[in-house]
């Protein structure tokens, strides 16, 4: 039975609090340390790949960045992170769609993604969504993703995933974009267990 992927998030935020998902983190401490370690500029182009409702938007917009953009599949995730900024939400561009689905007239400088590439499952989806980083990030542009490892979890919010290696994650990306770094990490979930992740940074070639 082929899942509605919209129905579902939709039901996820409508009916869940922020710390009662598993992916939840009070402060996203890595991928921070990826836009620091790595001095994103703070004028650079930065969109977030199925971020829901994260605060990831909220340390980039304290941090200094002026150009960020939110993909999320779910208007209710939208609805709930625009609340929380307040005001502050006028500084961030929204996109409500499917990763699939995205077409933009815009180009980027960093494409961010923790926990939601791991959700396409076919070799199909898999490939398109590697059309889109490629379409989308500017040549030298940084993606960063974060999904689940080997030793990670096989299901997430009750629907499959795709786990990865440092190889595996290589060889999606590539030729077009070249693998700079990766490791393994534990993320603690609001249940008190571990998810063991593999994060991969990689810049496309010019």
């Amino acid at each position: 039975m082929k899942v509605n992927y919209k129905e579902h998030w939709e039901k996820v935020f409508s009916t869940k609090k922020e710390n009662e998902v598993s992916w939840y983190q009070p402060k996203p401490e890595t991928s921070l340390n990826f836009f620091i370690d790595n001095t994103i500029p703070k004028q650079a182009k930065i969109i977030d790949i199925g971020g829901g409702d994260s605060y990831l938007m909220d340390f980039l917009l304290e941090l200094g960045y002026t150009n960020l953009y939110l993909l999320d599949i779910s208007p209710k995730a939208i609805e709930r992170i625009k609340n929380r900024l307040g005001a502050k939400a006028k500084q961030i561009s929204f996109i409500i769609s499917d990763v699939l689905d995205f077409n933009s007239t815009e180009t980027f400088d960093v494409w961010h993604d923790r926990a939601s590439f791991h959700f396409q499952t076919s070799q199909e989806n898999i490939l398109n969504y590697k059309k889109k980083v490629t379409k989308y990030v500017k040549a030298d542009g940084h993606v960063f993703i974060g999904t689940f490892s080997e030793n990670g979890p096989k299901k997430c919010s009750g629907l499959d995933i795709t786990q990865y290696n440092s190889k595996s994650l290589q060889t999606v990306f590539y030729p077009e974009f070249d693998l700079v770094s990766s490791f393994v990490e534990n993320h603690k979930t609001p249940f008190d267990t571990n998810q063991n992740f593999i994060f991969a940074h990689f810049k496309k070639n010019e």
